[in-house]
């Protein structure tokens, strides 16, 4: 039986994360929407699109960046947190309470 890659490890110092293919595709898919808007949105402040027109868009954006971190913070907590729990490494529950505490400010 092949050996699962760790989720989370560290290379040169770095901590990284080793994703499946389909949050990968999921995570860019919602992200190129994303860079769209933003460009949809510099387009509409250059032609002096009216102002309440561009909040309702940047309120999109921002909404759909929610559901990256979504999309993001349940793939971790899946994989890379659990894995570390069973490794027991109790540090991670505090580096997760601190980095859910940071996204809903």
């Amino acid at each position: 039986m092949k050996k699962k890659e760790p989720c989370c490890h560290i290379i040169d110092g770095e901590k990284v994360s080793h994703r499946s293919q389909e949050v990968t595709n999921a995570l860019v898919n919602r992200l190129n929407r994303i860079e769209g808007q933003v460009r949809g949105i510099k387009g509409m402040v250059e032609k002096g699109v009216y102002c309440n027109d561009i909040l309702i868009q940047i309120a999109a954006i921002q909404s759909a960046m929610k559901g990256v971190g979504r999309v993001l913070l349940e793939s971790h907590m899946r994989t890379c947190i659990v894995e570390r729990i069973k490794e027991g490494d109790e540090e991670v529950i505090e580096e997760i309470l601190t980095t859910i505490d940071r996204m809903i400010k």
